[in-house]
C-alpha cells in the first residue's frame, strides 16, 4: 500500500466523486481549488464520450466546480489520442455525439462511410438502427471496431439507458469482432491521461467510486488508488473484489490536506 504523501499528481472520476447528478459533493470545491492553487498536476476523467471538455466544464461550474476544459480528460479523447497513435490523420464512421466527433476531428481525423480505417462506437442518446446496420457492414469490410468506454448502461431520471457496451453488445453479435475498448478499465485511458500532464504513476494517485473500472484500471497503471464511498461502492461492494484499493476513504473531503503541496511528507520517503 503506497503513501498519499508521495503522491504529486492526481486523476480522480467525476459523477459519484466530485458530483452526484448535478450537486457538487461535499468537499469536492475545497479538493480542486487546493489543486489549483497549490500548482498540482491533475485531469478529472469520465467515461462519458457524449459531452466535450468545454461542456463538462460547464456542467461542473453549473453544480459549483472550477474545473477548466483543459483539466477534463474523457474517454472521447483518450480514444482520439489513441486512434491518432495507430493511424495518423486516419478515418472513421462514428456512432456517437459531440464529444466524440469533435475530439476525432480535432486529432485530424477524417469521417466517412466509405471504406473507414475504425468504426468507433461513443455514448449517444439515440441510437440508429440503420446506423449500427451501416457499422456492422463496415467492420465485416475490415474497419477496426473501436469503443470508447464498455459500460452496458447509463442513468436518466427514468431508470438505466441501455449505453455503449450494450450496442456494442449487438454488433459483436452481428459480426463476431470484439471492440477494442479504450476508456476504463481499460489502463490505457489512465496512460494517455498520465501522458498529458506529464506525471508517472509512481507518484499519481487515482480517485474513483467503482471498484470494477476506476480502482482496478488505476491498480493496473500502477498508481496509487482511493475509493471514496460516495458513488455506487460501500464496504460489502469492496468485499466482492480479489484486489483492493491502497485507500477506502468517506468522500474527497478527507483527502483535502494532501492538495497543500507543503504538507510534512513522511520521513521515510
Amino acid at each position: 500500500m503506497g503513501d498519499r504523501s508521495d503522491i504529486e499528481c492526481w486523476l480522480t472520476d467525476m459523477d459519484g466523486v466530485l458530483v452526484h447528478e448535478n450537486d457538487a459533493i461535499p468537499g469536492a470545491s475545497e479538493l480542486l481549488a487546493g489543486w489549483e492553487r497549490d500548482g498540482v498536476p491533475y485531469l478529472v476523467l469520465t467515461n462519458n464520450s457524449i459531452f466535450t471538455a468545454r461542456d463538462l466544464s460547464a456542467r461542473l461550474r453549473a453544480s459549483g466546480l472550477h474545473v477548466p476544459e483543459e483539466h477534463i480528460w474523457t474517454s472521447a479523447l483518450a480514444t482520439a489520442d489513441f486512434l491518432a497513435q495507430q493511424v495518423p490523420g486516419g478515418s472513421a464512421f462514428v456512432i456517437g455525439e459531440a464529444g466524440i466527433l469533435t475530439a476525432l476531428h480535432d486529432a485530424g481525423f477524417v469521417m466517412t462511410e466509405t471504406n473507414p480505417d475504425f468504426v468507433v462506437v461513443g455514448e449517444t442518446r439515440t441510437y440508429s438502427f440503420e446506423a449500427i446496420t451501416r457499422a456492422i457492414r463496415l467492420i465485416n469490410g475490415g474497419a477496426r471496431f473501436i469503443i470508447t468506454n464498455p459500460d452496458s448502461t447509463g442513468p436518466s431520471m427514468e431508470g438505466p439507458l441501455p449505453a455503449t457496451g450494450a450496442v456494442a453488445a449487438l454488433i459483436t453479435k452481428a459480426t463476431g469482432r470484439e471492440p477494442y475498448v479504450v476508456g476504463k478499465p481499460n489502463p490505457m485511458m489512465f496512460r494517455s491521461a498520465l501522458n498529458k500532464i506529464g506525471a508517472h504513476s509512481k507518484k499519481t494517485g487515482m480517485i474513483g467510486d467503482r471498484m470494477d473500472t476506476d480502482i482496478v484500471a488505476g491498480i493496473e497503471a500502477g498508481l496509487h488508488t482511493v475509493l471514496v464511498l460516495t458513488g455506487i461502492s460501500d464496504q460489502a461492494e469492496i468485499l466482492k473484489y480479489p484486489f483492493r484499493p491502497d485507500e477506502v476513504v468517506q468522500s474527497v473531503a478527507d483527502l483535502i490536506p494532501a492538495a497543500h503541496a507543503d504538507e510534512p511528507k513522511d520521513a521515510k520517503s
